[in-house]
């Protein structure tokens, strides 16, 4: 076995494991054991090393094949893997970047390029509307403060044509490399922030930034039954993209103001009609305007302080056009604080009439109270 430790044994995993499970075991000891946590620990690079070479084996099937069957002896020659060879590595930075974040370590798997075209930042917008634009819909227009690449630079901050010059640190490169140990690492360039170039003459236009704030008027299109919360993306609208890239969206959150009369849940409507004793008692026909126009409800005879009447189909509408919600009105039983003369008369006929039910009821009458506020 030349003194080896088992190769599985070494990444910690059972002769049976996948790709993904070697992978995932390599990773770990990789950034336990780097150099760059471990400055000057000669065990802790030994460790490193050891990972990477039972790594370069297993992870390669003909290789972990040969080893399977004849251990390390079967690797000797041709077929094995002597000393330490970056170029196993194709998949390193795959296994690393997200940890180190300064790409492909070995150089095996293509170079990083630092100055590549990169997505604009999105945006967000905070915007308020009427109760009554959110259940109808509306386009409205935002003037709203961005960034715009500048014309004359083009992004690049720099004079056309004799405004830049390259990096004389990283030579046009984005980045630079220096070995620690047995790693070459390539890291950005602190003096181009990784862009290769330098602005020697700065854009007149825009003062070496790159870009311009300016001031936008952009319509928003809101859709029926948007509701507090809801975004609606402009597409293209945020931050303007780094070297060329693509501009980041612009969001705009919406924010519905309070109805005086309604009240919204999910897609259903709320609202409270007051009637008189009168009216509760004998029933009554009223006219009540919603959303859709004038509507007329019918109080059933013998209506009860809280009930519900449901209109349906004029609720909000739902904003991905699926269907509507109901209205529901609450009956209101007022009675009157003052009265007239002949009112009081009537009152006490009617009171002498009707049999008297004064018992107090054991129970329901919380849940009621909290079924007229739901």
């Amino acid at each position: 076995m030349n003194g080896k430790r088992d190769y599985y044994e070494i990444l910690g995993v059972d002769r049976g494991v996948d790709e993904q499970g070697l992978k995932s075991a390599y990773r770990k000891l990789a950034l336990r054991y780097h150099p760059d946590r471990n400055p000057g620990d000669k065990e802790a690079e030994d460790r490193f090393k050891e990972a990477a070479e039972a790594y370069g084996v297993l992870s390669d099937p003909q290789k972990r094949n040969v080893y399977d069957r004849f251990g390390h002896q079967g690797l000797q020659g041709g077929g094995g893997f002597s000393g330490f060879d970056p170029s196993v590595f194709t998949d390193f930075s795959d296994i690393l970047g997200d940890f180190f974040g300064f790409g492909d370590i070995f150089g095996a798997g293509g170079r990083r390029q630092r100055n590549r075209p990169a997505r604009g930042e999105d945006v967000r917008y905070d915007l308020e509307i009427e109760f009554e634009e959110s259940i109808r819909g509306k386009t409205v227009e935002i003037q709203v403060p961005q960034l715009e690449t500048c014309a004359r630079c083009h992004g690049s901050g720099g004079e056309p044509h004799d405004g830049l010059t390259t990096c004389s640190v990283c030579r046009g490169r984005g980045e630079v490399t220096y070995q620690q140990g047995f790693l070459s690492i390539r890291r950005t360039c602190s003096q181009c922030g990784g862009a290769g170039k330098i602005v020697r003459r700065p854009c007149v236009e825009c003062k070496g930034e790159g870009h311009k704030r300016v001031e936008r008027k952009l319509r928003v299109n809101i859709p029926p039954g948007v509701d507090n919360g809801t975004r609606v993306r402009l597409a293209g609208e945020g931050r303007p993209g780094a070297n060329g890239g693509p501009n980041g969206d612009l969001y705009v959150f919406l924010r519905v103001k309070d109805h005086p009369i309604f009240e919204r849940r999910d897609n259903d409507l709320y609202c409270i009609v007051p009637v008189n004793i009168a009216q509760a008692a004998l029933g009554a026909k009223l006219d009540i305007l919603t959303f859709d126009g004038l509507q007329t409800i019918q109080i059933p005879e013998g209506a009860q302080h809280g009930e519900r009447i449901r209109l349906r189909g004029i609720g909000a509408p739902d904003v991905n056009g699926r269907g509507r919600g109901d209205l529901y009105v609450l009956v209101e039983v007022r009675t009157p604080s003052k009265l007239t003369r002949e009112q009081r008369k009537l009152l006490e006929q009617l009171r002498d009439a009707l049999p008297s039910e004064n018992e107090p009821k054991e129970k329901g009458i919380l849940d009621k109270v909290k079924e007229y506020f739901m």
